[in-house]
């Protein structure tokens, strides 16, 4: 198997999110923490909890349509089991989203009912919107909002300061900008991350970073794998991950000028392919595997 490779990636502005989010956190009444569906260990920081403490919290399993479905509604119910309200989201398509607003106030049942008892119902239901670098942040405000009210682009970094986001429905987003965390303990962590774009490409060895993901799809997600790439069972048994690399461009039809492959333009229509979900519903990390789940990530 391919080594993993060691990825580390903390921009200063990450350091100054997690003083701003201590300070914001006595100005909302519950956090909305957004992660990926795909990674729904990776994507989540362990830091946050110790960060949030006792402030209520729900947890939306973002970008649900490219991920497993049967492994997303396996995660809601670790998390239930657990005491905390996770829901299964697609902010692009809107899947989801109708049942967000429910699922708050149900969460924060104990808190609207002292408000109504002391004559307070018109007071906005105040939210912090925080999550890792490209999870889905700003997709979500902007599908609550109805409007693109926040800058949207598919790279980590794009959100740099706090904003504000006032809905006509009684409730007020704050949404942070993407935050990391110093290190990433366990390698598989940095790699899941810039899988799905969370790292930013240009940090990473595409190539080998590729040739990572095709070797874990070959294994768990072999026939989705074959089908995109107009593999076979024969081609792909027992393959090493170069070869498979180099065996999808070949089948892409990517050569150079002497017939040589193009595996860097493979590796990059690989990563894109798996983050737009084109590969098919694939998710990397589930709640049955102990090993996946460091204690870094317990509640």
């Amino acid at each position: 198997m391919t080594e993993a490779p060691s990825i580390q990636w903390f921009p200063g502005h990450m350091a100054k999110t997690r003083r701003l989010m201590r300070e914001s956190l006595r100005l909302v009444d519950i956090v909305v923490e957004v992660i990926d569906a795909r990674i729904p260990i990776s994507s989540r920081n362990p830091e946050l909890p110790e960060l949030v403490g006792k402030k209520p919290r729900i947890i939306l399993l973002n970008k649900c349509d490219a991920a497993d479905e049967a492994i997303t509604q396996k995660w809601c119910e670790y998390y239930k089991e657990r005491g905390i309200t996770a829901l299964p989201t697609d902010c692009r398509s809107g899947r989801g989203i109708k049942q967000f607003v429910p699922a708050v106030k149900e969460v924060l049942r104990p808190l609207l009912e002292r408000r109504a008892q002391k004559g307070m119902q018109g007071a906005p239901i105040r939210m912090m919107i925080v999550g890792i670098p490209n999870v889905g942040k700003s997709s979500f405000i902007n599908r609550m909002a109805g409007s693109r009210r926040t800058k949207v682009e598919d790279r980590p970094g794009v959100t740099r300061g706090r904003q504000w986001v006032n809905l006509d429905n009684g409730i007020d987003l704050l949404d942070m900008p993407g935050i990391l965390w110093p290190k990433f303990e366990d390698k598989r962590v940095g790699e899941y991350l810039a899988f799905t774009g969370a790292v930013k490409d240009d940090v990473v060895d595409i190539e080998l970073l590729a040739m990572r993901l095709l070797e874990l799809l070959n294994g768990r997600y072999h026939e989705a794998l074959c089908q995109r790439y107009k593999l076979t069972d024969e081609e792909t048994a027992e393959i090493e991950a170069y070869d498979l690399l180099e065996l999808v461009a070949r089948k892409r039809g990517m050569l150079q000028s002497g017939g040589q492959v193009n595996t860097e333009r493979a590796a990059i229509a690989v990563l894109d392919e798996f983050r737009s979900g084109k590969i098919g519903r694939i998710t990397l990390e589930t709640p049955w595997k102990p090993e996946q789940q460091s204690s870094a990530w317990e509640e």
